[in-house]
């Protein structure tokens, strides 16, 4: 059923916007873009529309349904789908006129937009995510259009579908907003619908986990002790070498903030921003890595594994503990527990705590989303784009390209939108091809609104179920405003704080391969004082005036 805050749910969590949001934007001096293609009045770009005066209750998009292509970057080297072939992308190109070429980066999404920026040659929409420093970079220069002057000009419905309340929140200084982000939730929405968007989970194989007693892996003590049984009676699965444990995003990821986020570790305290990184329960679930490797229990292959390998090790079963967003395995648990060995898929526990024994405080969604969408100044149809971009934020968007087309994937069943049931067992079965074919849930989410989408979503297998509830269970739903508080761009403080990242990724393997406690103490002290040459203190002052400044929107 349709949930009662959708409507107002459009007007406060979809949004433009990314986690630098609250920094000003100003034109870069030095990185002025080449000329770009200013919008003009709605008459001399669409003749046809001459005598039609925009609507700002009703979307302009069917105003100009002839043939164009527009090209997307993506942002992400591992998206693999392509616009065209499915038929939720042509049924959006019949519908709209939009076609849409997809292009996704060879390599580091912000080396290569910031490359086309050089060369002044940016595609039509740009997705990247909220994180990167290229957003920053795309705004200071120029290169993108203020999403509000546009929908102003050539489309006002996009005030309706991005809400008053996320442009305040997402406005720069210059009274702007550049982009719209998916997955974007706020507090508000996730305290009372309970949909928290959690994704971080410590999971364990579950037949392992059973046959060895379901062993207490919150303490160091008992954490070593499940490694050590691994180790001892559990070291080979089908022929091949079992590994002990897996941290998603290697250093900078799953061994710093997420393992943090199990810990409990404070994002503040007494108002002032925490230096979680020399938290005593840190440290010492750190140097219990650096145990577990001196005795043979663990290797460093969680810390070099390519994402080839991670990918046959995790379809193979072949990992026991993981630090793993849920999601991540919501195609591979169905399959293993299809396999010849149906309990071989993977379960949420709790995994490492603090000394207190806290249960995790995971991160929740938040209103900066995950990817922010923007219009480039490089784009010969910045009317289209808006519309297209309206369009495809608005519910009938969201359901075109999440559901389909009616009387294809879906049905209204009882006054609402439902998947054919050959399509739950695609879902369930065969997701590959759902995306390839159909290209319907969640094949091109780089505008996915949770608020519209999830009320149509069909009940989860109970294998992918366990994990969700215990991420929602562990969610710290008001932590979401400390996320992205690091500087970013091109500032000093910014370069300082990548100085610092860098040299955290090369120390941490030294940390857990150290022969013993006081070699670690050395190295971790060594880090600390080069930590503080490097400028950790503006770092610290940045992320202070960040978190003071959201604290202010809060309260607006």
């Amino acid at each position: 059923m349709k949930h009662p805050l959708i409507k107002q749910g459009l007007t406060v969590v979809i949004a433009g916007a990314l986690a630098l949001a609250l920094a000003a934007c100003t034109n870069s001096e030095n990185n002025d873009p080449p000329p770009a293609p200013e919008p003009t009045n709605t008459t001399e770009q669409q003749p046809n529309d001459a005598t039609t005066t925009l609507n700002p209750d009703e979307p302009a998009w069917s105003l100009d349904t002839s043939p164009i292509d527009l090209t997307w970057f993506v942002g992400a080297s591992w998206y693999a789908h392509s616009w065209g072939e499915s038929l939720a992308s042509k049924y959006v190109t019949e519908k709209t006129g939009v076609n849409v070429k997809l292009e996704v980066p060879s390599g580091e999404p912000n080396e290569q937009i910031t490359l086309m920026m050089t060369s002044g040659k940016l595609p039509d929409l740009i997705s990247l995510g909220s994180w990167e420093t290229a957003v920053t970079k795309l705004w200071e220069g120029d290169h993108v259009y203020a999403l509000n002057e546009l929908a102003d000009q050539y489309d006002p419905y996009f005030f309706k579908v991005a809400g008053d309340g996320t442009l305040k929140w997402y406005r720069q200084e210059n009274g702007n907003t550049y982009g719209v982000p998916n997955d974007s939730y706020s507090p508000n929405l996730m305290h009372e619908t309970g949909m928290t968007a959690a994704n971080q989970t410590f999971l364990v194989r579950k037949d392992l986990y059973e046959d060895m007693g379901r062993p207490d892996l919150s303490t160091p003590e008992g954490f070593l002790d499940a490694l050590q049984k691994l180790k001892d009676e559990f070291s080979t699965y089908k022929g091949q070498p079992m590994s002990p444990f897996f941290a998603q995003g290697n250093v900078p990821y799953g061994m710093t903030e997420y393992l943090q986020n199990l810990l409990a570790i404070p994002h503040e305290k007494d108002g002032q921003v925490y230096d979680r990184m020399t938290d005593p329960d840190y440290i010492t679930w750190l140097k219990t890595f650096r145990t577990a490797y001196e005795r043979g229990l663990i290797n460093v292959d969680f810390l070099v594994d390519s994402d080839t390998q991670v990918e046959e090790k995790t379809n193979n079963a072949r990992y026991f503990m993981m630090v793993r967003e849920w999601t991540g395995m919501a195609a591979v648990n169905p399959m293993l527990s299809a396999s010849a060995n149906p309990d071989s898929y993977y379960i949420a526990v709790d995994g490492p705590q603090n000394s207190k024994g806290d249960s995790a405080k995971l991160f929740p969604g938040n209103m900066d989303g995950w990817m922010v969408t923007m219009i480039s100044k490089s784009t010969p149809h910045p009317e289209r784009a808006i519309r297209f971009l309206t369009y495809l934020t608005s519910e009938e968007g969201q359901r075109d390209l999440f559901l389909g087309k009616e009387g294809e994937t879906w049905d209204m069943v009882g006054g609402e939108p439902q998947l054919k049931p050959e399509m739950v067992s695609l879902l369930e079965s065969d997701i590959e091809r759902l995306e390839k074919e159909y290209g319907i849930m969640d094949t091109y989410w780089m505008l996915r609104n949770p608020v519209i989408v999830n009320q149509w979503r069909p009940e989860k297998a109970p294998v992918i179920k366990q994990m969700e509830d215990f991420a929602n269970a562990q969610a710290d739903i008001d932590s979401g405003i400390y996320k992205g508080l690091d500087p970013l761009g091109d500032s000093d403080v910014a370069v300082d704080w990548a100085r610092i990242s860098q040299n955290w990724e090369e120390v941490l393997p030294e940390l857990i391969t150290a022969k013993d406690e006081a070699a670690f103490d050395k190295i971790f002290s060594s880090y600390l004082d080069r930590r503080d040459s490097y400028g950790f203190a503006e770092v610290m002052a940045h992320r202070q005036a960040e978190l003071d400044a959201r604290k202010t929107k809060m309260a607006e």
